[in-house]
């Protein structure tokens, strides 16, 4: 069931934004060199890789120069990527993640093997579902490169908060996998984004 509005919800998405996905891609290709998309492999279920698919938010080689964005002070960051990242717009082409069917529209957000590598035996069961477009976590740490942003170490800030925080928040819909809480977490994710900079 869950798989039925992945794909639905996918497609409606796809046809109903694609005059955004055209303007924005218009918009990155004049902001930056560069191409639209930006490609990446992450983990998926099984600790499986896939190739995650976003909208490009950052000059050309910036993965090179670090992981970790920190908002807007990260000068990696094009001008139309703070506006994609402000709004999570950069995130809409995984829609095509999901009709592949790698991804579900609500699942633990999927990370990169650095930092997979790095999860206790207990915090690896996130694993055992498809990543997702959103989740509570996602929910929970809307501003989460803005939090990054002023710590004095983002590295070890996410590592040794943020990142089991999340995975404890995933873990609350995994152990909680009704079409209920699929919708919750879709209706709260469309709040949160409304909302912006609002509590």
């Amino acid at each position: 069931m869950v798989r039925f509005f992945d794909i639905l919800f996918s497609l409606l998405g796809i046809i109903l934004l694609s005059p955004l996905f055209l303007v924005v891609a218009l918009l990155i290709m004049f902001d930056s060199k560069g191409g639209v998309f930006y490609l990446q492999p992450r983990v998926g279920r099984d600790n499986q890789d896939f190739i995650l698919v976003k909208f490009r938010s950052m000059s050309v080689g910036a993965d090179q120069k670090g992981g970790l964005t920190v908002g807007a002070s990260d000068n990696r960051i094009t001008k139309m990527g703070l506006v994609l990242r402000k709004y999570k717009l950069d995130e809409l082409p995984q829609l095509l993640n999901i009709i592949k069917g790698e991804m579900s529209l609500v699942g633990p957000r999927p990370e990169i093997r650095k930092y997979v590598d790095l999860y206790t035996p207990g915090q690896r069961k996130v694993l055992g579902v498809k990543p997702g477009l959103t989740d509570y976590a996602s929910i929970a740490f809307f501003r989460e490169n803005d939090i990054l942003g002023r710590a004095s170490d983002p590295e070890k800030t996410y590592i040794e908060v943020i990142m089991p925080e999340k995975i404890r928040l995933n873990m609350h819909f995994i152990d909680h996998p009704t079409i209920s809480s699929y919708f919750s977490v879709l209706g709260k994710t469309i709040l949160r984004w409304v909302r912006g900079d609002r509590k």
